[in-house]
């Protein structure tokens, strides 16, 4: 049955940041001229007089990007990058840049934060090598790299460095990494444009880098985050992966973690890659590195280090896929399931459990109750892992994962990756101008962001800035969709999204209170969905998706599934219109199938209507026809992190 459902119109803006009504809390009924002083120093100290002052709660999230390369990583500058981390912050702070390939771009809206991840791996390697450093040229194998791209080959070169990076045969004596001083100096200079470009209040620069594990072609990379400023990170080096000063292993990664906080008494954190390149390697039950089943203390450490994961990026989106959840009709989003990392290793079907957030979360029940530790209890941030400093997440302003991939004529006809010998290939179409990481942070500063990480208060959008909002508990009812203040009710009456619930209450049901308000520049919402997953008696891990709030007067049909909202695209153009779906969705909703004995977890995902893709603005600006096969429109989304329900 469909679940209270409000387009409230005027309130769009109250509903998700929290507002409050005076009607809310009555004050004690009387005439004005009969209430003492006493009287009105109790009301006065019940609450104020104004709704919004006292608020104890994040009122707007905040929208940034903590997966971004610039021209500093090994990769990113082989592949034509020319942006270093100062660039990489102006363009986040709604400047208008020059992009590596010569072409203005600016983003729609300045980001909030942005944290600046280069790979640790010979970081800043490559601008010494194109600006010819002598050190490096006397090396035989930078020499003739070097001369292939002075004699116009530079993309073979590029290849050719990489590939012996990959392959671990790079020269040791050329390697950038902890110990040496161009590699000191390279994580200094990230440190210094970091700090330059904090403004507290109003722009949050965080120091991070990305360890980049690639174990035979399967991307395990993590982002690791500093709560800190510049004056502790600077108290170390990057952990890399190169031995015997690095390592592949995240176990090793954990234990750097562990050590810088020991040592400077700083705050860290680790945001797992999403896992779709990972061959079945990202949410192990069984450890590559061993061979041996997950125990413990491997559960408690990736608990303690990895309280999120990147639901969706430029690399594909990773929350679920139709072979895992074949009862979902938006499982086929946005997939990249072809391979690993290099596509050295062709997909099977047996790997796709270990590589998507929801099968990892449903593993995590399994997990934790043999355990005693959910290993895979982590909330969800979105992000591009663009490899141009150029944090672009929309559709209309995609400027490709690399500097090759950025727009021109030719980028849907190339492969961005491919292997002849398996017959694999990526193309560049196939890249997702995905996504952004929305924050519920109290202040617009390190510290506060870090904190609101830590205790999971986030969501994964695919690029638009929609606001959501997830609470779950026991005491919600029909009249908190009915507020102009869902916030009031949500961390009066339960918890927001990354919290847990349990165990009920005596006759009591979870339920949810669900929010959502559309990117103001952004098209309109189709629907608001819950998805939960638990753990029966016997050990089995299951999944429904439920619609809990929708526009319109749909009503779902006899096989339980809610109409299409419509498609008003036109694709020729690259245009759509918002004559169809809703700015704004609001419920409550109790779960109709809950069992108190069985562990659960419960996440929102929102859906827009249907708007043109990237491919669509870019045959329409070039005037080019795609192949057939080239995807044209496709429905936005957000996840938010999971609530979990503990018998």
């Amino acid at each position: 049955m469909r679940n209270s459902l409000r387009i409230v119109g005027l309130a769009l803006l109250a509903t998700c940041l929290g507002t409050v009504s005076h009607a809310q809390e009555p004050a004690p009924t009387g005439d004005a001229g009969t209430l003492t002083q006493e009287d009105t120093e109790k009301i006065f100290k019940a609450r104020p007089y104004s709704p919004y002052a006292e608020r104890n709660f994040p009122m707007r999230p905040l929208f940034g990007d903590t997966h971004l390369h610039t021209a500093l990583s090994f990769d990113a500058g082989a592949a034509g990058a020319r942006l270093g981390p100062r660039e990489a912050y102006r363009f986040a702070k709604g400047e208008e840049v020059i992009s590596s390939t010569g072409q203005p771009v600016r983003l729609s809206r300045p980001l909030d934060f942005l944290v600046v991840t280069d790979h640790s791996d010979n970081m800043g390697f490559f601008g010494d090598f194109l600006a010819g450093k002598p050190e490096l040229l006397k090396n035989p194998k930078a020499r003739e790299w070097y001369d292939m791209m002075q004699s116009g080959k530079a993309a073979e070169a590029a290849f050719a460095i990489v590939t012996t990076f990959a392959q671990g045969k790079f020269p040791p004596e050329i390697l950038y990494q902890p110990g040496n001083p161009a590699y000191r100096s390279t994580w200094q200079s990230i440190i210094d444009a970091a700090e330059e470009a904090n403004n507290p209040g109003r722009f949050t620069a965080v120091i991070g880098y990305e360890w980049t594990s690639l174990s035979k072609g399967n991307n395990l990379h993590r982002n690791v985050i500093f709560r800190d400023n510049g004056d502790r990170a600077g108290m170390v080096e990057p952990y890399t992966t190169q031995a015997p000063l690095g390592s592949n292993n995240p176990r090793d990664l954990w234990k750097w973690l562990a050590n810088y906080e020991e040592k400077t008494g700083g705050k860290l954190l680790a945001i797992a890659h999403n896992g779709n390149l990972s061959n079945g390697t990202m949410f192990p039950i069984i450890e590559s590195f061993t061979g041996k089943e997950i125990d413990r203390e491997y559960a408690e450490q990736r608990a303690r280090w990895e309280v999120l994961y990147e639901a969706t990026q430029m690399k594909g989106d990773g929350e679920t896929h139709p072979l895992l959840s074949p009862n979902d009709e938006f499982a086929n989003f946005e997939r990249w399931d072809k391979g690993n990392l290099d596509l050295s290793e062709k997909k099977t079907p047996e790997m796709l459990q270990f590589e998507y957030l929801r099968s990892a979360l449903q593993n995590g029940l399994k997990l934790e109750a043999k355990l005693g530790v959910n290993p895979y209890k982590f909330g969800l941030v979105g992000s591009t892992d663009s490899h141009t400093g150029l944090a672009t997440a929309d559709d209309d302003n995609f400027f490709g994962k690399t500097a090759t991939a950025e727009p021109s004529p030719e980028r849907t006809s190339k492969p961005f990756m491919a292997n002849a010998k398996l017959g694999l290939k990526i193309m560049d179409w196939e890249m997702t101008a995905s996504g952004y990481a929305a924050v519920w942070a109290g202040e617009n500063t390190r510290a506060s962001i870090f904190d609101a990480m830590m205790r999971r208060e986030t969501y994964a959008t695919t690029g638009p800035r929609m606001l959501v909002r997830f609470f779950g508990g026991f005491d919600f009812d029909a009249s908190d969709a009915n507020t102009r203040s869902p916030a009031i009710s949500g961390y009066t009456k339960g918890v927001p999204m990354g919290g847990d619930i349990g165990p009920a209450p005596a006759g009591k049901v979870p339920t949810f209170l669900v929010a959502a308000l559309k990117d103001p520049i952004g098209a309109n919402l189709d629907r608001y969905q819950v998805v939960k997953g638990w753990l029966d008696a016997s050990g089995e891990v299951h999944e429904k998706v439920y619609d809990v709030a929708w526009s319109g007067d749909r009503k779902p049909g006899a096989d339980g599934k809610l109409p299409p909202v419509g498609d008003t695209v036109d694709v020729a153009n690259a245009t759509w219109s918002n004559t169809v779906g809703a700015p704004e969705l609001i419920a409550v909703w109790k779960d109709p199938e809950f069992d108190g004995t069985q562990r659960a977890f419960y996440y929102g995902r929102v859906i827009e209507i249907p708007t043109p893709r990237w491919t669509a603005y870019d045959a329409k600006y070039f005037g080019i026809t795609m192949p057939a096969e080239v995807a044209m429109k496709m429905q936005e989304r957000a996840y938010t992190s999971p609530i979990w329900y503990n018998p």
